[in-house]
Order: C-alpha cells, then structure tokens, then sequence
C-alpha cells in the first residue's frame, strides 16, 4: 500500500475549507455588508465636540435605560441627504438618534440640518475622525443600534432605507426594547 503524504492531503483540506468559509459568508442576508464585531460589546467613548450651540450627547446619555440610534453622518455624503427623510420618519415614531457630524466643517454641517431638518436628540461632531475610528466607523452613513446599557445590538453600513427599516432596523429596535 502506498503511503499518502500530507503534502498531497494539504491542498484539497484548504480548499475545502475555503468553500466552506464562502458559502457560510454568501448565506448571510446581505453578503455585501460586513457584519461588526462590537455586536455585544459597550459602546466605545463619545468623543465629540459641540456643534455649535446645538445639543450634545455624551456616553452616560448612551446608558440611560433607553434604546437608541447613534448615527454618523456629514454634509459631503449623498447617501446621507438619501437616508435624512427616514432618519426624520423615525423620529417622530418617537426612535432617538444622536448624530456625530464625521469630518466635517461646521458651517456645511448646520447648513445640511437647516436645509433637510434635524431629526437628532443630541449632536456632536467628529472633526479628527477619531470616535469614528473607535467605532470601527469606515465611511458614512453609518448607524449603530444601542441598547438601554449602552451596548452595540447591530451595526448598520450605508444609508437607512425604508427597506431597511422594515427588514432590519424595526425588528432590532423592537427586540431591543423587549417587544
């Protein structure tokens, strides 16, 4: 009987778990979207600056025993201008959003909310970047769903729509808040 080397078993074993690794990741529901890892986790710092005399937010207001939206947007970003009507919608249905104004001058930023609205409880801006990158943050929109404990329930990447309220975010929003 002839001897089989592990040489010979290695490339079949790899590619079988790199089929593996695939298919598990086309099975997701949005195979373009990266999952988060902080998925469980606290919620990193608040690390903003005011913007102008707007109301802020800090990380005791993400712990206060209520759900809500932290949503990083800016005034350069068309998928922003495309997701504010929604952002607004939920608002008043009575879901809270805090806004970080991500890399972006202040001006443009109070511009953007006087032109479309401001659907934000409290608003801070992130000048340098550095909360967004904390955040895992890498490009806007972006827009995390907090527990009452002020723990990341699900991130999600790119402009909310209507579809993804109907289908993601209102279901995560209703589960966190018990319902």
């Amino acid at each position: 009987m002839a001897k089989i080397s592990p040489m010979m078993i290695a490339p079949p074993v790899i590619f079988a778990g790199l089929a593996a690794m695939f298919l598990i990741g086309m099975q997701r529901e949005n195979p373009n979207e990266l999952p988060t890892t902080m998925a469980g986790k606290s919620a990193p710092a608040v690390q903003v600056v005011p913007l102008s005399d707007l109301p802020g937010f800090t990380d005791e207001t993400l712990r206060d025993g209520q759900v809500k939206l932290v949503n990083f947007w800016a005034s350069w970003c068309a998928p922003c201008r495309v997701e504010h009507p929604n952002l607004e919608a939920l608002a008043e249905q009575g879901v809270t959003i805090y806004g970080v104004n991500y890399k972006d001058k202040p001006e443009a930023a109070l511009k953007f909310l006087a032109e479309l609205g401001n659907p934000y409880a409290g608003i801070g801006q992130d000048d340098t970047g550095r909360m967004g990158l904390n955040w895992g943050v890498y490009g806007v929109p972006e827009t995390y769903l907090i527990d009452g404990e002020g723990r990341i329930v699900t991130r999600h990447a790119g402009p909310i729509t209507q579809r993804v309220i109907e289908t993601t975010l209102g279901p995560a929003i209703k589960k966190a808040m018990g319902q």
